[in-house]
Order: C-alpha cells, then structure tokens, then sequence
C-alpha cells in the first residue's frame, strides 16, 4: 500500500480557507487557489499542523478563529520541540543568511548534515 507524502501546514492555508472573500483580486485568486488546493490535498497528502500554527490561527477575531480551528482540528499536531524551534528559525532565516543559518543550526542541534 503507498503511503501518503506527510505535509505541514502553516497558518496560511486554514487561513485563506475561512476568510470572507476579498476584494482584491491577488488575494481572492490565492483564496480561490487554497481552496482548490486543499480539495485535492487531503486526498494525497497526510496533513499535519504544529502546536505553532494553532497559536498562531486562535490568535485576532474569535469567530475568525474558531472557523480556522475548525479546518485543521482533526490533523495530528507536531509539539514543538528544540528540534521543530530550529528548524523553524532556520527557515525564516535562510532566504537572507543561509550559511549562517545552517552554521548555527549545526552548533545549536549538533546533528545535522546538509549536502549541496
């Protein structure tokens, strides 16, 4: 049996998912996109969301939250831990700083090993 990709979510997807529709057409074309995407994603995909992201979409409007909870609330959750911490921060700072990113996520973790 194929085992679906594992995917996780962040706080985007849920969401464009719940939000009123916007008037700008940047933004109601990535909502249109999301909500495409996420019909065909949880066929093909195991999604999964961290306690992060949860954080992150209970936070503003009540209402508006409770919906965005309401997408995700059967996924597993990935606790951050140390390891999840860092490689979260690695990835906001690689598009500016890689190697000092990946310098520090060596003497941080101790355990990583990146090729290329």
């Amino acid at each position: 049996m194929h085992q679906k990709p594992t995917l996780y979510l962040e706080s985007t997807i849920p969401s464009y998912l719940t939000a009123r529709p916007s008037r700008d057409l940047i933004v109601a074309a990535h909502q249109q996109i999301t909500h495409e995407w996420w019909v065909d994603a949880k066929g093909r995909f195991e999604l999964h969301v961290s306690e992060g992201v949860l954080e992150e979409i209970s936070a503003g409007d009540p209402d508006a939250a409770q919906r965005r909870l309401a997408i995700v609330e059967d996924l597993p959750v990935l606790r951050l831990s140390d390891e999840v911490l860092a490689l979260a921060l690695l990835s906001t700072r690689a598009a500016s700083d890689y190697p000092a990113a990946l310098s520090w996520m060596r003497s941080t973790l101790g355990m990583l090993s990146f090729t290329g």
